[in-house]
């Protein structure tokens, strides 16, 4: 089924010659449970609080299946200045998502002359995914930020489920992360530590994670905002950390 252009014009909004997208989804359905698809998908994200605040750590590979599509994607979605996204499942779900959580958390600002906090910013978006429930969204994100309150990390899925804690990581190789992350933490850590942390658990995850790779982009975020510390290649910190 083909949308009508005549329609398109009526209503203002031009749509590509593409199937009607309740019509394509059908295709897809499951009388049991709603929309379904096998999604084939693999990455390595994290974040962590310590004493100086908060590091965030993302691969940069993006996976079909066993076919490598790009080793330089960009999984952290840079919302404002004092909050951070990182992307794990649907590259496009959590890109376009975290980018309308970034118009509403401005719009947010200029309403009430104050930021958004970190816990309102996560809850905003896990009720916007909330009310696609069961339509096919994959989005495994972490929402990141510093408010009058400390730092806060947030994990929120393609169910509108969400849940804060101290440390955590998400992806396919989210499991050999933990183990890196659970064996050398410290809150006492000075910054040098903290980073070098972050880059030997998302190496480990790429190393043992097919779907894992590329890139190890790094982030720190305190009280005046995020900055980036780096972009270093997994064959760096292999010869660094098997050496």
């Amino acid at each position: 089924m083909l949308v009508d252009p005549d329609e398109r014009e009526e209503k203002g909004l031009y749509m590509p010659k593409a199937v009607e997208p309740t019509a394509f989804l059908s295709n897809f359905e499951d009388a049991k449970n709603g929309v379904k698809f096998d999604y084939n998908k693999g990455t390595t994200t994290l974040a962590f609080k310590y004493n100086n605040g908060v590091i965030v750590a993302v691969d940069s590979r993006a996976s079909q299946g066993t076919y490598i599509a790009s080793g330089t994607v960009k999984k952290v979605i840079e919302i404002n200045p004092y909050l951070l996204g990182t992307m794990a499942g649907g590259a496009a779900d959590c890109s376009y998502w975290e980018r309308v959580l970034s118009m509403q958390c401005r719009l947010y600002e200029l309403r009430n002359g104050e930021r958004i906090s970190v816990a309102a910013a996560s809850k905003l978006l896990s009720n916007i995914v909330y009310n696609y429930k069961g339509m096919g969204l994959s989005m495994g994100t972490m929402i990141i930020g510093w408010d009058s309150k400390g730092p806060g990390i947030y994990y929120v899925d393609n169910d509108g489920q969400r849940i804060s804690h101290d440390s955590m990581s998400v992806g396919s190789g989210s499991m050999l992360a933990y183990g890196i992350l659970d064996r050398f933490h410290r809150n006492d850590m000075a910054d040098a530590e903290a980073y070098e942390l972050a880059q030997r658990a998302i190496y480990h995850a790429t190393f043992r994670d097919a779907a894992s790779g590329g890139y190890c982009n790094l982030y720190h975020m305190q009280k005046d905002g995020w900055k980036f510390i780096s972009h270093t290649d997994v064959l760096e910190l292999h010869e660094r950390f098997t050496t």
